[in-house]
């Protein structure tokens, strides 16, 4: 049975002490509906955070990025190396802002995908498509060149270890979220083409969320589409008790 999850991205947003206390009421709230909570917080509380909710079963921590190289003169770059040092479990890889402001291609995107996995860390990979390519009704095709440039050379027992979080660009943080059926579409097709190159069985164990101005008031109702099995949370993530609400929308 595929996990749900409930996974925010803070971004470049909240001071420590926020972030600090959002993270204890998380703890006080973590759901008893089976869901895992992961939070990707800035680089500076990666430590402190995660070793707050160590031990704790259900809620776990993430980085936002790695950089792609090994290690070397890439001042204020972090290593994969270097968070697994730290123990985390999670780290998010090319997210549309990724993609779009440090010009992180997909051959960049599959490198990190490999260091994560050499390290025994679950990369949150991120795919969708600008407004542009969704208006031109070439949404499916465009993910799925993405998963195919990053992700299908992986061996089957590689890609069972990955989480993908489908993000239509134009519905990251606008406040336009694709429908429960354009989610459900494109989760679907996702899992398909996995189905296509590695089988059902482990198509089926892959989870798959979806990210694009997730809120408490439509949570429900996206993730109860069959291929969705949970979400990235933007904005509503730094809301404590809207985004508790969301991790129980399940």
């Amino acid at each position: 049975m595929r996990q749900k999850i409930a996974a925010g991205n803070w971004k470049m947003n909240l001071s420590y002490e926020q972030g600090s206390d959002l993270v204890d009421k998380l703890k006080q709230n973590v759901p008893s509906n089976g869901a895992k909570v992961i939070i990707g917080v800035p680089y500076p509380y990666l430590k402190s955070f995660n070793d707050a909710v160590s031990g704790i079963d259900g809620i776990d921590i993430a980085a936002q990025n790695c950089h792609h190289e090994v290690k070397g003169a890439y001042t204020g770059e972090v290593a994969i190396s270097m968070l697994d040092s730290i123990g985390l479990k999670y780290v998010i890889v090319g997210h549309s802002e990724r993609r779009q402001y440090f010009n992180e291609s997909d051959e960049i995107i599959k490198t990190k995908v490999d260091l994560c996995l050499s390290h025994n860390i679950t990369p949150i990979y991120c795919c969708g498509e600008p407004l542009e390519v969704r208006e031109a009704g070439d949404q499916v095709s465009y993910v799925k060149s993405q998963i195919s440039n990053s992700l299908l050379h992986l061996s089957t027992e590689e890609i069972s270890k990955l989480i993908i979080a489908y993000e239509p660009i134009w519905a990251i943080g606008t406040g336009v979220t694709a429908s429960p059926d354009q989610a459900q579409e494109m989760h679907h097709e996702i899992r398909k083409m996995l189905s296509d190159k590695y089988g059902n069985s482990v198509a089926n164990d892959i989870s798959i969320l979806y990210g694009g101005s997730v809120k408490p008031n439509n949570a429900q109702e996206i993730f109860a589409k069959g291929d969705v099995d949970g979400g990235l949370v933007g904005g509503a993530s730094l809301d404590a008790p809207g985004f508790i609400e969301i991790t129980l929308a399940f």
